[in-house]
């Protein structure tokens, strides 16, 4: 069975703490003077948390910014517009626990001919157990990973993330966590299987659903930047961030989380620097497959880069793809 780095959610919410105060190598290279002029910006997940905060700082910096997300839609929209001072700023419907609903975001961008350079892969859940969606799949999974996939596919082969021979290069930045270190390999007797668990195994999946991310990122950019790169695709854990990733928790547990989360981790403002900074910064022109664990450079767990647990990870989603989406042959 696949494992995760935590299995109390306690214990993985105080981890962040050391982060928190941890030294950050590379923070002095953020600047407020970076811009983003002329820039399309896409965002899932940017209705609250750590992507709404994205948005308004891009907003800010002269980017047309893509809000997407499954609620507050058009207020989220509309406070970015207040809080960056820009008209730039558009909503659109995305619920990556549901299989269509991707499809018609990618498709009403490919039709309007939208370019995206910037594309900042943020959504994600953390339940409390078990939630099968209509696709059959676990909630967690879909929304952390399969959908993520489906996505980046589906923009990549519609080119409206584009494929360059020359600078400067989209990017494609998936936001991860540092809590994937340490996860199990790849279970793939258990993959993309529904079977019921409870918080503990939540919170194992949480990570261990992120190693799986983080393999799929790195395979992805083996395949498309094999002879040069051509995208720059790029992974960051933010560090702890208080958000409200755990509005389904259980009553007490969401209250201790959040008691926590208030004391010690970052604003989702403060969260954003070191995303905003992989994005725009020059040190990551030209480069792919780099990670960031807030604003220090480092390695990913080992098995993430192992070419043979990226090459059957690409061959089992591809075909668990084949049997939960119909539309699956619009992929690369």
């Amino acid at each position: 069975m696949a494992e995760g780095r935590f299995k109390n959610p306690v214990v993985a919410s105080l981890a962040g703490v050391r982060d928190f105060f941890s030294k950050q190598k590379l923070e002095s290279r953020y600047s407020e003077l970076n811009r983003a002029d002329g820039l399309t910006v896409l965002i899932t997940g940017a209705n609250s948390g750590l992507g709404f905060a994205l948005a308004v700082d891009f907003a800010a910096r002269g980017a047309r910014v893509i809000m997407a997300g499954r609620s507050r839609i058009p207020e989220a929209g509309n406070q970015v517009k207040r809080l960056s001072g820009s008209e730039s700023v558009e909503m659109r419907y995305l619920d990556l626990s549901k299989i269509d609903t991707i499809h018609q975001f990618a498709r009403s961008l490919a039709e309007e001919g939208c370019k995206v350079d910037i594309c900042i892969l943020n959504a994600a859940t953390a339940l409390p157990g078990s939630r099968q969606t209509a696709s059959g799949q676990d909630e967690m999974f879909l929304v952390n990973y399969l959908s993520n996939v489906i996505l980046t596919q589906l923009l990549l082969s519609s080119s409206v993330i584009e494929l360059k021979d020359s600078r400067p290069l989209s990017k494609m930045i998936f936001i991860s966590s540092d809590s994937h270190q340490g996860a199990s390999y790849i279970d793939y007797r258990e993959f993309g299987q529904y079977f019921h668990y409870g918080v503990s195994k939540g919170i194992s999946n949480y990570s261990y659903f992120k190693l799986v991310l983080n393999t799929y990122a790195t395979e992805l950019s083996r395949r498309i930047n094999r002879d040069s790169v051509r995208l720059s695709i790029h992974l960051i854990c933010p560090g702890p961030v208080h958000s409200n990733i755990v509005k389904e928790a259980p009553w007490l547990l969401r209250m201790t989380l959040k008691g926590i989360f208030r004391l010690v981790f970052k604003s989702p403002a403060k969260a954003a620097r070191p995303v905003v900074y992989m994005a725009l910064s020059e040190d990551y022109d030209g480069k792919t497959n780099e990670y960031l664990h807030m604003f220090n450079p480092k390695k990913m767990d080992p098995k993430v880069y192992e070419a043979a647990e990226g090459t059957k990870l690409w061959t089992a989603t591809m075909d668990l793809l084949q049997t939960v989406d119909a539309e699956s042959g619009a992929y690369l």
